[in-house]
C-alpha cells in the first residue's frame, strides 16, 4: 500500500510538471503597443556585430538598422512578431538569442527537466535500496548477537 502511494505521488508530480511545461511553452501574452512589440522583438535577436548583446541593448550601427527594420515592419502591421523574427533571422543567420520553443527545438527546454526528474528518481531508488540493504544487515547482525548471547547463556564457558 505504501509503495502504491509513493508511485501515485511521483506519477502525479510528473504529470504536473508536464502540464506546467506545456502551459509555459504555449501561453503567449504578447505586448500590446507598437513600442512594446519592437522592444520584445529586439530582445529576442542578437546583434550581428556585437559579442553576446541583444539588438535591444546594442548601440552598434547594425543593431540600429535592425531595430529600424523591426519598427518599419511593426508599423506596417503585415507580419506577426514571429514572422518578423524569422525575416531578420533569414537575413542574419544565427541571430536568435533563444532557441524556438516548438518542434525538435523544444527538446532544448524539455530535456534538462526530464534529466533532472530522472536523476532525482534514480537517487531515490538507490537510497531506498541502500536503506533496505542496511536494514537487512542490521537484522542479521542483531540475530547473530542474540544467537551468541544465547549460546553464552546456555554455556557460560563458550567464547572464553
Amino acid at each position: 500500500m505504501r509503495r502504491l502511494k509513493g508511485r501515485f505521488s511521483w506519477s502525479l508530480m510528473a504529470l504536473l510538471a508536464v502540464v506546467l511545461l506545456v502551459f509555459g511553452a504555449s501561453r503567449s501574452s504578447g505586448p500590446s503597443t507598437q513600442e512594446e512589440r519592437i522592444d520584445s522583438i529586439s530582445k529576442r535577436l542578437a546583434c550581428p556585430t556585437c559579442s553576446g548583446e541583444s539588438v535591444y541593448v546594442s548601440r552598434a550601427s547594425a543593431a540600429e538598422s535592425i531595430r529600424n527594420e523591426i519598427a518599419r515592419q511593426v508599423a506596417a502591421g503585415q507580419r506577426t512578431d514571429d514572422e518578423i523574427v524569422g525575416y531578420i533571422e533569414s537575413r542574419f543567420p544565427g541571430s536568435l538569442l533563444l532557441p524556438p520553443g516548438d518542434g525538435v527545438d523544444a527538446l532544448v527546454w524539455v530535456l534538462p527537466v526530464v534529466a533532472l526528474v530522472c536523476g532525482f528518481g534514480g537517487l531515490i531508488v538507490v537510497f531506498r535500496r541502500w536503506q533496505r540493504e542496511g536494514d537487512v544487515r542490521a537484522e542479521t547482525d542483531d540475530e547473530d548477537i542474540v544467537a551468541v548471547a544465547l549460546r553464552h547463556y546456555d554455556d557460560p564457558t563458550e567464547g572464553l
